[in-house]
């Protein structure tokens, strides 16, 4: 069954493509277009800081936020999209907009840009032959024998998200990057990281 009417030939599908595409582009754009003020992150951390405060209750979550990093773009709204419906959703919805966020959507949007930004700071920070050490790592394990498949699997999958991150660290707005670079320290202390 054709569901394409006769009309509608090639040049038309093509425009059609095209302009598609323009309005995908535009709304990425759009998404951060507007720039990470001081104000906006210290909201952010601020609310990080309440959420460890209430660690009993968001255990789960500030365990996901730290360890689902496969996607840069998404690292904290991927995992608050989880508790949707719960009754933990809703006590951080009242938490975020009384931080000045207008619901959690915009403001794990805001954690997202801010996370992928620090994430890629930190990648940057690596030594250049990072990527090539991490690939030369991988052939070693490969080659192991005393090495399981199953933990052969576990290593590859490891370092393809590492080499994947390392990847989207490089698409990640410089203007994010610069941003974030004097709250540093408050993010570590938000998040309890320590750099090695």
């Amino acid at each position: 069954m054709n569901i394409i009417p006769p009309h509608f030939h090639y040049s038309h599908a093509r425009q059609l493509s095209v302009v598609l595409a323009l309005i995908l582009s535009l709304m990425s754009f759009s998404a951060h277009a507007e720039k990470l003020t001081d104000n906006t992150i210290r909201a952010f951390i601020t609310t990080l800081e309440k959420v460890q405060a209430m660690e009993s209750e968001f255990e789960e979550l500030v365990d996901q936020q730290n360890t689902r990093a496969s996607d840069l773009s998404r690292i904290l709204s991927s995992s608050i999209a989880e508790f949707e419906g719960e009754e933990v959703y809703d006590r951080l919805e009242n938490l975020v907009q009384d931080n000045g966020f207008s619901d959690i959507s915009e403001w794990a949007a805001t954690g997202d840009r801010i996370y992928g930004a620090w994430i890629a700071l930190e990648i940057s920070n690596q030594s250049p032959k990072f990527r090539e050490e991490m690939e030369n790592m991988l052939a070693e394990v490969e080659k192991n024998p005393h090495i399981t498949a199953e933990q052969k699997a576990l290593m590859r999958d490891s370092v393809k998200t590492s080499l994947s991150q390392m990847q989207q660290a490089t698409e990640i707005p410089s203007a994010d990057i610069e941003a974030i670079k004097p709250h540093l320290q408050a993010l570590r202390t938000a998040t309890d990281y320590e750099e090695d």
